[in-house]
Order: C-alpha cells, then structure tokens, then sequence
C-alpha cells in the first residue's frame, strides 16, 4: 500500500471456508481489525487498492491458489454503453429516481425480501430479519445513500452506494422480481455513472468482477473499465473480448 495507515490497524487472514461464486473452490480474506474505529478517510483509501465492505467489516479477498475476485471501477468520463444498454436506458426512463439516506424502511425490507428469496433463496443474504438486513448495508462510520427507483409511486429498485472521494462504490442492488424484463440491475448502474459523471466524480466501484462467474461476469459489460492488478488500476486484458 503506497499510503500511511493508522499503526494500530491490524488486519487479519480468516480461515479458509468454501468459495460464494465459484464451485469447489475455497476463499481466504483479508479483514481489517473490526474493533479499530474506522473512518471513511481510511475506507477511502483502502478501496483504492481494492477493499470493499459489508457492513461494518472492510475485507478484501486473499486467496493463496486462485486470483479470480478483481476489483473493478468504471471511469466514468469515458464509459460509452452498447446497443443493449442504450435500449435498456430508454426502456427505464419513465423511472423516477430519488438519493435517499441510508435508513432502513418497511418498503426496502419488503423488496429486498423479494428480490433474495427469488434470486438467492439458499445464500448467505437470505434473510427475514430485518436487523440483520440493516447489519448487511449500514455502518455506524460509512457515509452511504439509498438510491430509490420508482415506477410512480411504487418502489421497484433500490442500490446501496458508498460516497467515496473519487466516486461512488456500489455495494448491492436489489429489484421486484415482477420488473426483471426491465434489466433494473444494469439501468441502476448506468444511472449511478451518469450521476457520478454529472458530480465530476472520476469512477464508479463496482466490487469484484470475477469472468467465471454468472453472477459477478456482468459488470465487464460495463466498457471501458480497470481491475486492480499487481498494486495497480489497470485495463483488464484477461476478459473476453467484443
């Protein structure tokens, strides 16, 4: 890391356990102290060498044999979408779109509800408590926003995003299962690009791209992009190619 960080903050390998996105697989991570009072001045600088959050806990993946997870941002002054993401943008422009603070209402616990017993009823964010879904995407230290999707009145997507120095860092988005035709999940993040280009802010973080997995491929569709690779952000030239 080419940047000081506090010498009280230790971080720490957890044990090996089975891998969420790839089958037969096992993950290490990387997490910073739980009990050290972060601050998004350090979560800031710690996502610019590919840390991300869940909750309160800052991690990145580490694992000894495999190097699939890689941290992946948009530079937003120069994403171009393709044919299908122009159609998909036309396709959600009766949408009404609102940044809300990161309070946990009734609605968003009864959409995201929805959305992962549909999507992911058997993983590990399956959940019907709703304290726990407030432990998934609230920090008592980060500074974040709920981005609200509405057709009307009716709520029908929302994205969790952290306000980082140099852009937004999308940490989940979740839909009605009813409007998956309207490709919500890849509007959403257009719509977070163009928001963060008209706040000047240079990229958008999109987590882990990892191109054998269905779930995490999508986001190199999202073109131009850079992957943090060897201490540095980088275009990726191990993706496929148009």
């Amino acid at each position: 890391m080419n940047f000081d960080l506090p010498e009280e903050l230790y971080f720490y390998l957890s044990p090996p356990h089975p891998c969420s996105y790839l089958s037969e697989r096992e993950q290490t991570t990387v997490l910073a102290d739980p009990k050290f009072p972060m601050t998004m001045t350090i979560f800031n600088n710690l996502s610019e060498v590919g840390f991300r959050r869940s909750g309160g806990i800052v991690y990145s993946p580490r694992c000894r044999e495999c190097t699939a997870c890689l941290p992946v941002r948009i530079p937003t002054e120069t994403y171009r979408p393709n044919r299908s993401q122009r159609r998909n943008w036309k396709l959600n422009r009766d949408l009404n779109v609102t940044v809300e603070a990161a309070t946990i209402r009734d609605e968003h616990f009864e959409l995201y509800s929805r959305y992962i017993n549909h999507r992911h009823g058997d993983g590990e964010m399956a959940t019907d408590d709703p304290t726990r879904f407030a432990e998934f995407f609230l920090s008592t230290w980060c500074e974040s926003r709920f981005v609200e999707f509405r057709l009307g009145e009716k709520l029908v997507a929302v994205a969790v995003v952290d306000l980082l120095k140099s852009g937004w860092s999308a940490v989940y988005t979740f839909f009605d299962p009813e409007y998956s035709t309207r490709g919500l999940g890849t509007f959403a993040v257009q719509w977070m690009l163009e928001q963060c280009r008209e706040m000047e802010l240079p990229y958008l973080f999109l987590g882990y791209l990892i191109h054998d997995s269905k779930k995490m491929s999508y986001k190199a569709n999202f073109k131009p992009y850079e992957v943090y690779i060897d201490g540095i952000w980088q275009a990726d030239l191990t993706g496929p190619v148009d």
